[in-house]
């Protein structure tokens, strides 16, 4: 009886893992489908673009997108522009959250309830777009790289997290610490923020994805086309792209806009999907440490 049990279950076990992996391979499937066709539509011709809706292998290669986006002399320079803003500005946002995160943790701290009220309260209601530009032209920002950094140095939805991984350590950490000698800031460097890693990793891609997609802030900002980021002249490439087509006498020089767009969604993506396999394994376990406790 015990066997024919065990021989049940185990059929049903397996059952269960072919069913299981079955749809996870093809949820993932329809997930990647979307990239293959944008990836494979960048290098395709005029001709296959128009016929195929659908392009998942481009029947012939061509680099005409490619070389169109990289004809244009400013890329390198917004390319630079991107990277200065996403490097510096996701250690500026690192460090203000994680010291912000780290007071709030602390029950002691005079007026916590209030603040982390504050906190929440700003995720549901904002000042709005243009009391936030003049807060921002009173502070002389207008024009500067800056202007792309400080108004969202700290996310609310990151700080939360990260707030709520520090409130889930144990207390007798800070206390030990203490007890040998050890401030507050000496606790935070040489025992928090060693102890935070997965979810530093964590939020550091999210602060990383969100400076390097910078647009709205750029647009309302930055007045130089010289301090542009990469989204912005992307943006301009593929209106000018367009206009083209409407030209009949630069039809058959030009690629046509559809494939200049899927060559521009691969060269604003490819730097992230890099990026990722870094902290990839930080990634689940800094995000699960941060929502477990609240």
């Amino acid at each position: 009886m015990a066997q024919s049990s065990l021989k049940k279950e185990s059929m049903g076990g397996k059952l269960f893992t072919i069913v299981n992996t079955t749809l996870l391979a093809l949820i993932a499937l329809i997930c990647l489908l979307p990239f293959v066709n944008v990836f494979a539509s960048s290098f395709a011709t005029t001709q296959e673009i128009v016929e195929k809706k659908f392009v998942l292998f481009p029947t012939t290669f061509s680099l005409d997108a490619y070389r169109f986006i990289l004809s244009t002399p400013t890329l390198f320079r917004s390319l630079g522009v991107s990277i200065g803003v996403t490097i510096v500005g996701t250690v500026v946002s690192m460090v203000l959250t994680a010291l912000m995160a780290y007071g709030l943790s602390r029950k002691y701290l005079l007026g916590r309830d209030f603040i982390n009220f504050v906190v929440v309260f700003s995720m549901l209601f904002s000042g709005g777009m243009i009391p936030t530009f003049l807060v921002v032209k009173s502070l002389s920002l207008i024009d500067s790289y800056w202007s792309m950094i400080i108004p969202v140095a700290i996310n609310a939805f990151n700080l939360i997290i990260m707030r709520n991984f520090f409130q889930a350590l144990p207390e007798g950490l800070e206390e030990s610490a203490k007890i040998d000698g050890s401030n507050d800031f000496g606790v935070f460097l040489k025992i928090m923020l060693p102890l935070a890693l997965p979810s530093i990793a964590t939020l550091s891609l999210f602060y990383g994805v969100a400076y390097w997609n910078t647009y709205m802030n750029a647009i309302l900002y930055i007045n130089d086309s010289v301090k542009w980021p990469i989204q912005v002249l992307l943006r301009q490439i593929v209106i000018v792209s367009s206009g083209m087509q409407g030209d009949n006498t630069s039809v058959d020089i030009i690629p046509p806009a559809q494939t200049i767009k899927m060559a521009v969604i691969v060269v604003a993506t490819v730097p992230m999907l890099l990026a990722y396999p870094f902290v990839q394994k930080h990634f689940t376990k800094g995000a699960m440490l941060g929502a477990v406790k609240g």
